[in-house]
């Protein structure tokens, strides 16, 4: 399926431009909406990775946008840059769920999308935002994350309206099993509907196919595994179908 990109630019209260980065089948249109998905980054900012993302879900028929959640559409590939960048958003969960809330209104106001009908995926870091997104009761029917941070701004409630799918490494040394048996807990506390999906020899970033450079340049425990990569990718496809009509 041939498909359109373009920047969307969300300006914040404090004049700070998010710069995402929206991908839409050809044949979206206001006469045609389509489905929305929202994807959140790793830490290293909106990555070609992130918003080849983006295209691919549009290829698979979906309006996506890779959300700038840093502003100013920053990017890099220092591990020790990116998590100054991630501390600083985390530190102040108000401003960055406002930021979420501003791209995810801005996004769904297209008329190519149908803003009725949003799911959102995160990588890592982006497995947190997009948990945290559910948490504050954004309209997101459906949520998946991939090797995603999964603590908590706030634990779940009556609130959490979206179905969940965790893909997980087992080999993941940045997040934990424990992690993930603290997340089975805290939804099954409020009867969220969620699958875990835990791949074997699979590390933190299994999904990025330029993981292991990533890791030799930063010596940090990250990799690829294409396996595993291909197979959370469609089961996250026939989730997102399942669950956005």
């Amino acid at each position: 399926m041939s498909i359109k990109t373009f920047e969307l630019i969300s300006t914040t209260e404090n004049n700070v431009e998010l710069i995402s980065y929206v991908a839409l089948p050809e044949n979206a249109s206001d006469t045609n909406p389509t489905a929305g998905i929202l994807v959140a980054p790793e830490w290293w900012g909106i990555s070609d990775h992130t918003k080849s993302v983006a295209e691919r879900l549009a290829k698979a028929g979906y309006a996506a946008v890779a959300m700038d959640v840093y502003g100013e559409g920053k990017i890099t590939t220092d591990a020790a840059q990116a998590n100054m960048w991630m501390e600083q958003v985390t530190e102040d969960q108000d401003m960055l769920m406002a930021r979420c809330r501003l791209i995810l209104n801005d996004f769904s106001d297209q008329l190519a999308v149908d803003g009725d009908n949003l799911g959102a995926i995160g990588y890592c870091f982006g497995g947190k935002v997009v948990l945290d997104m559910a948490r504050e009761a954004m309209p997101l029917k459906a949520v998946a994350t991939f090797h995603g941070n999964l603590s908590a701004k706030q634990p779940a409630d009556k609130n959490f309206k979206a179905k969940v799918l965790v893909a997980h490494g087992r080999d993941d040394s940045m997040v934990s099993m424990d992690a993930v048996e603290g997340l089975k807990s805290e939804l099954d506390a409020a009867d969220v509907d969620y699958t875990i999906d835990v791949y074997d020899n699979a590390k933190h970033g299994f999904t990025n196919p330029h993981a292991d450079e990533k890791a030799a340049k930063n010596e940090i425990d990250l990799g690829y595994n294409e396996a595993a990569a291909k197979q959370s990718w469609e089961n996250m496809l026939e989730f997102m179908k399942t669950n956005l009509a």
